[in-house]
């Protein structure tokens, strides 16, 4: 067989980049102008439009990670990857059952506003600063799976460049440069920002992963159909590949994995961020709803492309052999193979903005949380001042430039861990001492100040022990989760018999008990006209990409991705486009 011939990225796609993020930018100075405080900057001041606020939730959720480490999960192991990538509707349904109209009663300014509410002071200065690896570790490994992808596409991979006595790879070069873009991108507009860019990102990953899905099978079917497609890749994948195999066969993986989806679904501190940005609960539990569905039927578009893309490319490592996993490389292969240019250039950039979109979700909460748990209280408590406006963007903005920096120190170090979907396994296993005590403090509230503190610790130190002694070394990912879990909620509930209701460090607690039990229902009747005119500007960016696209119909093209493919997707956009500015017509009322 011969080899692929993909199309990488050439001039007019750099120029349909450089486009995207002219937009991109915009972007975020049209947002800043909305940031007339910290409660704008911070959480869009409880005004983003619910579906807005769910397919951003939902596009940072995934970025890259989709298309990089779970499409080399699915490449390896087949079917088992639609039990495993589906996994978050069941949580997002338990989130629109329960824990989104809670969140949204909880009326937070930062997410860890909550731990101040329902444990003390301490508990949150316990858990800001614990959560700054963590998140400086979620930073890194997401910029890594996005340099795979970018590098692949951009033809970097064989690029060196020689810096003195030190000699850097070209993917090295590309995780420098993003992470100082990721670093001002995240600056500038805040909450809004994020959540205009994600929707945009969202938009045209959708138009992509529309498309390329029945190419996939119309290429395996080589002019016969789809069907024809279908029937060759029942014949020629390997045998087992539609059997539950590897971890997803292994059910001590699939309960580890099911509760990290619980936990990361329901009480992440970006989620919470989110939950408190829309008007009122009923935004919030429609929110939830739109992730369930979307995380069912967005992860299959991507499954089953990756299914084609075994049979395309049975050999995955001849192609990619400088890549710690080569199969991690599938789902790009796919696109650069089947893909026109000017196509190609705009998936890039969307996936590599819906990534910096997942950083900014992560810089956003973080840095909510030093400024306004930490930095806010600790200057009130040392001097009797208060912070002002001015003085607490700063301490966000210097807060996101440090935390960059680190994370892009920690993608340099994630290959040596195996690749992306093992260094995620052992990240979220890890981190999930920390997330269990906050469902557990949700729903019961009967617990002494200390609880999340100790039950956190104890868990994670267990866990930690298990790990060093090397306990179950081949089932370290569910023997963390489990433990974890486990342990949290054993220590958890035990502290209950030391808990004293006239404790005063209880103070916030009856607030926030109150507060649960009283409904948000939103007032403010700007509402309708100031925050759906987003939907009029995502409407426009939707015309001027999709007249580009269309316009890329006259580029050369390969009869495996010919251009009128581009004419297909602008339409698409073009058509979208115009319904967004005549919802936001209708929905916005005339002045008067």
């Amino acid at each position: 067989m011969d080899s692929p011939v993909f199309n990488t990225v050439n001039g007019f796609d750099y120029a349909l980049i450089a486009l995207y993020f002219v937009i991109i930018i915009y972007v975020g100075f049209y947002a800043a102008k909305r940031n007339k405080d910290t409660d704008q900057y911070f959480e869009g001041g409880g005004q983003i439009p619910w579906f807005l606020a769910g397919l951003s939730n939902w596009v940072s959720g995934f970025s890259a990670f989709m298309f990089v480490a779970a499409a080399g999960f699915t490449y390896e192991w087949g079917i088992g990857a639609a039990v495993l990538f589906t996994s978050a509707t069941w949580a997002y349904l338990v989130g629109f059952l329960y824990f989104a109209k809670m969140w949204r009663r909880c009326r937070l300014s930062s997410p860890l506003q909550f731990l101040t509410r329902r444990f003390s002071p301490s508990t949150t200065y316990f858990y800001s600063l614990t959560a700054v690896i963590p998140a400086i570790v979620g930073i890194g490994m997401g910029l890594y799976i996005l340099c795979i992808f970018v590098s692949t596409a951009l033809g970097l991979n064989d690029v060196s460049l020689t810096l003195g006595p030190i000699t850097v790879s070209g993917f090295q070069v590309l995780t420098v440069v993003t992470g100082f873009v990721m670093v001002l991108y995240t600056a500038v507009g805040g909450l809004w920002a994020a959540v205009l860019s994600d929707a945009v990102q969202g938009i045209i990953i959708g138009v992509m992963t529309i498309i390329i899905l029945p190419l996939s099978y119309l290429h395996l079917g080589a002019g016969s159909g789809l069907m024809a497609g279908i029937d060759r890749l029942l014949a020629e994948v390997p045998e087992g590949y539609f059997s539950l195999n590897g971890p997803a066969a292994n059910p001590w993986f699939i309960i580890g994995y099911t509760i990290n989806m619980m936990l990361g679904y329901n009480v992440a501190w970006h989620l919470v961020q989110r939950y408190n940005s829309v008007p009122d609960e009923r935004g919030a539990r429609k929110m939830a709803m739109l992730c369930c569905i979307l995380s069912f039927v967005g992860p299959l578009m991507w499954i089953l492309p990756v299914f084609a893309a075994k049979v395309i490319f049975p050999d995955m490592g001849a192609i990619w052999p400088q890549f710690a996993k080569p199969a991690e490389a599938s789902f790009v292969s796919l696109a650069l193979f089947l893909l026109p240019h000017g196509m190609i250039g705009f998936v890039v950039s969307a996936i590599l903005s819906a990534t910096l979109g997942q950083a900014n979700d992560a810089f956003n909460w973080l840095a909510a949380t030093i400024t306004r748990d930490i930095v806010v209280p600790l200057r009130r408590h040392l001097t009797g001042k208060t912070l002002g406006e001015k003085a607490q963007l700063r301490v966000a903005w210097t807060t996101m430039t440090i935390v960059g920096v680190l994370g892009v120190v920690v993608a340099f170090i994630v290959p040596r861990f195996g690749g992306a979907f093992d260094f995620a396994l052992i990240y979220f296993s890890l981190i999930a001492a920390f997330q269990m005590p906050v469902a557990l403090g949700m729903i019961f509230r009967r617990t002494p100040w200390w609880s999340a503190i100790a039950a956190s610790s104890c868990a994670l130190i267990v866990a930690i022990t298990l790990m060093v002694l090397g306990v179950l070394p081949e089932h370290d990912f569910a023997r963390n989760m489990i433990i974890e879990a486990v342990v949290a909620s054993l220590v958890f509930g035990l502290s209950a018999f030391w808990f004293k209701e006239d404790d005063p460090k209880h103070a916030g607690l009856k607030d926030l008990e109150r507060d649960l039990r009283t409904p948000v229902i939103s007032t403010d009747t700007q509402f309708g006209g100031a925050a759906m005119q987003v939907y009029g500007l995502i409407g426009s960016i939707c015309l001027i990409l999709g007249v580009v696209l269309a316009l890329c119909t006259f580029l050369p093209s390969t009869p495996v991705a010919p251009a009128y493919i581009n004419l297909i997707a602008g339409s698409m956009l073009i058509l979208l486009g115009f319904g967004l500015r005549r919802l936001a017509r209708v929905k916005t009322p005339a002045k008067t």
